[in-house]
């Protein structure tokens, strides 16, 4: 069932990280990937590549999964060899313990020189996270700034999200200068310091200023 915010409701298992991490919060960018990794029975071999954004919570994601399956994640295909890696998707079908690997692309991009492992990934099912809609773009700026142990009105997130970039790099940027901006100057964030600072630092677009 959706929530009016946008979010998925998921079971607690898969809404909240670690006691280092944030919650895991899904909308419709990256709900089908949330869903697929929830359901490793149903998987037709025992890898899955998942791609995405920087900062888009896949590593979240992965350490979720690690949690929840006790599977492997392989958190980009530069941190192992590619002899590594191939074993690794050998000892999945063989053990039935699942593997996930994160990545920037699909494995088609990586530019694979070991035959044998090439062939073995062109049957692996890639899971992509798009970028935030606009639901879910809110709901992670208030958690950005909740894990800095700080409250965000929600008018303020709602004042940022039409009238930024959409992607999660930008909202990692708005949060960190707004952060710095309130300690700075010692004041809450409202959206007078939220005008003021994104528009100095370019990561608002002045054209989209009156926006409703």
């Amino acid at each position: 069932m959706a929530r009016a915010s946008g979010q998925i409701a998921l079971p607690l298992d898969w809404s909240a990280g670690g006691s280092n991490d944030g919650p895991l919060i899904v909308g419709t960018s990256n709900a089908d990937a949330v869903r697929y990794l929830r359901h490793v029975s149903t998987w037709p071999v025992r890898t899955a590549v998942l791609t995405g954004p920087r900062g888009s919570g896949r590593s979240l994601m992965g350490r979720l999964f690690v949690r929840e399956t006790g599977g492997r994640v392989i958190d980009g295909p530069a941190s192992v060899s590619e002899e590594a890696m191939f074993h690794a998707w050998n000892a999945a079908q063989a053990s039935g313990a699942p593997l996930l690997i994160i990545a920037d692309a699909p494995p088609a991009d990586w530019g694979i020189g070991l035959p044998d492992l090439a062939s073995r990934l062109r049957a692996v099912p890639v899971l992509a996270i798009g970028e935030p809609d606009d639901c879910l773009a809110r709901d992670l700026i208030e958690a950005l700034f909740a894990q800095r142990g700080m409250a965000l009105a929600p008018e303020v997130a709602a004042y940022i999200v039409p009238r930024m970039e959409r992607s999660y790099a930008m909202l990692h940027r708005v949060v960190a200068a707004l952060d710095a901006a309130s300690l700075e100057r010692g004041r809450g964030i409202g959206i007078r310091l939220t005008r003021e600072t994104l528009l100095s630092q370019g990561l608002i677009d002045p054209d989209l200023l009156e926006r409703d």
